[in-house]
Formats: C-alpha cells, sequence, structure tokens
C-alpha cells in the first residue's frame, strides 16, 4: 500500500446482507465488488457507487485498484476464496468463520505468512463497544473471578431441505453456521476449551444438525455452556458469572446492552451503540494494523483463529448425534 494513501482500498467477494454492510461502513474506501454474477455484481456496484463490478472471484483478487478483500462469501467457501486473494497478494478480512476446519484454517495462516499479508477473521464480540466495555470491566474484577460462562446463538428458520442451513453440501447445520457466534466470547473469557460433551439432534433425512449444546471448561476450570439452534426462537446472549456477581449481555451479532448485576447494588444497565454493527469498528482495525505494518490484528489475533477452529473441530468430534427431532417433519414449511 502505497505511503501516499494510508487508506486502504477496499473489495468485497459476495453481495449478501454482510457485503452491503460492509459497504455502509466504509463508504468511499470501497471500490470494487465481485460476483459470480454479472447481474448482480452490477447492481451491488449501483446501489453503492462503485466504479468497478467483477463477475467472478479471481478477477477481483486480481484487481490493482484493490488492496484489501473482504471474504462476504458463505462460510463453505471462505478458504478458496481467502486463497485467492493472498495469491494475488491482497489483504484479507474474512466473515467467520474463518475456514470449516482447523485444518483449513492453519493453512490460510500459513499462507497470508509466507505471502506476508495481512489476515483477520471477523469477530463482533472483539470489535463491538458493548463487548469491549463488559470485557474491560469484567478484567478490572467487576463481579469477580470469572467461574462460568453461558453463551446462545438461536434462530428460528422454517425447515426446507434445499435451504443452506440443512443442506450438508452448502455447510448447513446449526454447528457450522451458528456455533461460531457463542464460542467467540466464551474463547475470549476463559481462554482455551476443553469441550466435555456435546449433543447434536439432527435434521430430519440430513446429516446436519439443528442444534448443538456443548458442555466445555477453561484452563482455570471455569465452565462454559454453549448452544446454537436453527429451529428455536430467536435468543442470543451471553451470561457471564462470576464470585462476585454477573453480566448478561443482550445480544452478540449486534449487541449494544448489558446489565451489570452484583451483590448488595442495584441492577447497572450498560450502553454502548453498535452503530452499523462491527465492520465500522473491524475495518478500522484492519487500516490500523496496516498502517502499523502488522499480518495480524492484536485483537483477533490468528492463534485464536485457530484455537477457535479447533474447538469447532472437537465438538463434532464428540458430540452425540440424536434422532430426528419429532417436531420436525420432511416437508417444508411455508
Amino acid at each position: 500500500m502505497a505511503k501516499e494513501n494510508p487508506a486502504p482500498r477496499w473489495g468485497v467477494m459476495g453481495t449478501g446482507g454482510r457485503a452491503h454492510a460492509l459497504a455502509r461502513a466504509l463508504g468511499p474506501h470501497l471500490t470494487a465488488v465481485g460476483s459470480r454474477s454479472h447481474g448482480r455484481a452490477r447492481a451491488f456496484a449501483h446501489t453503492w457507487n462503485l466504479p468497478t463490478a467483477h463477475d467472478n472471484y479471481a478477477d477481483l483478487a486480481a484487481d490493482p485498484g484493490v488492496d484489501v478483500v473482504h471474504v462476504a462469501t458463505p462460510h463453505p467457501w471462505h478458504h478458496p476464496h481467502t486463497l485467492l486473494a493472498l495469491h494475488a497478494g491482497k489483504h484479507v478480512l474474512v466473515e467467520a468463520p474463518l475456514a470449516m476446519n482447523a485444518s483449513q484454517t492453519t493453512h490460510l495462516l500459513h499462507t497470508a505468512h509466507a505471502a506476508g499479508c495481512f489476515l483477520m477473521e471477523g469477530s463482533p464480540p472483539r470489535h463491538l463497544p458493548i463487548h469491549r466495555l463488559v470485557h474491560r470491566i469484567v478484567a478490572q474484577g467487576a463481579i469477580g473471578q470469572v467461574s462460568s460462562v453461558h453463551a446462545q446463538y438461536h434462530l428460528q428458520i422454517p425447515y426446507d431441505p434445499a435451504h443452506r442451513h440443512f443442506d450438508l453440501e452448502q455447510g448447513g447445520g446449526a454447528l457450522l453456521d451458528a456455533g461460531i457466534h457463542p464460542l467467540r466470547p466464551t474463547h475470549w473469557y476463559l481462554g482455551e476449551l476443553t469441550v466435555v460433551g456435546a449433543t447434536r439432534p439432527l435434521a430430519p433425512g440430513q446429516m446436519v444438525d439443528t442444534a448443538t449444546t456443548v458442555l466445555a471448561h477453561g484452563a482455570g476450570g471455569a465452565t462454559a455452556t454453549l448452544s446454537c439452534a436453527s429451529q428455536t426462537p430467536s435468543t442470543q446472549q451471553a451470561l457471564i458469572t462470576g464470585t462476585t456477581g454477573q453480566i448478561q449481555i443482550q445480544g452478540l451479532y449486534r449487541a449494544e446492552h448489558a446489565v451489570l448485576h452484583r451483590q448488595g447494588h442495584a441492577p447497572q444497565p450498560l450502553y454502548r451503540p453498535a452503530q452499523n454493527g462491527a465492520h465500522p469498528h473491524q475495518s478500522q482495525e484492519v487500516t490500523r494494523c496496516l498502517q502499523q505494518g502488522r499480518t495480524q490484528s492484536p485483537v483477533m489475533p490468528w492463534a485464536h483463529s485457530r484455537a477457535l477452529a479447533q474447538t469447532l473441530d472437537r465438538v463434532r468430534d464428540t458430540a452425540t448425534l440424536l434422532p430426528d427431532p419429532a417436531h420436525l417433519t420432511s416437508t417444508p414449511r411455508t
């Protein structure tokens, strides 16, 4: 990146909701979009007044007018699309999870290191102001020593075997699609986790789960209960409990509110606006790291991405697979 132009020029792979969120955050610093569909690429470029629209991802990766690529395609394609960008010498921000498993994650980290490129996995809990506030006051001892974390990320999606959440070929399943969300804040507070046990009920006729519940503990003995689901009422929250109090964070991906409960005190509401979600904060972190000559972020370092991927692998390896939930049918709901 040229010294006379400290603000990097961005390109985005994909045209879905996450790509639009990035466009809102970056404004004129987003210069190009890539999609498998020329029509979708042109429509996205028109919406955000971008000068360049590519009808394939390879051309976006090779675009000389792009310094940083944001990979916003579905998670099964994070690995190959990130490799495209790294091999083209681009810095990369990837929507979580970084890849489908620990092996792919390690491959990306080694590739970024060899290329001398910056690489960061998106992680809203590391960047959103309310999460950073809660983490800081917990570290200051506001609730004593942390003893447990309970985190949930539940969605309610009408069952359809062709929907990407329920299709193995599209990386479906609650764990792969949503499991990273409760895992990220838990790992932040407890460090590397030891998975004690997990259960995964399966969708009808599919080898993908509709929910995953995980019991784990951190290196210091604190326990964690994590759950994600695609067929239950939407719930997104984290509860951090300590020896003298607890903090409930209301929301994970776009959280703004939390409540601090301490012995002998009235509940204390906490609020920090999320603006346009985590994307403004994450893009600022990328810019800051590039200006400092870093290839990884101290906020979300490579070691943490590797640990998250390894934990998800361990959950898959140890989970008890349960029969089809009784409330599901093989007929798509309307």
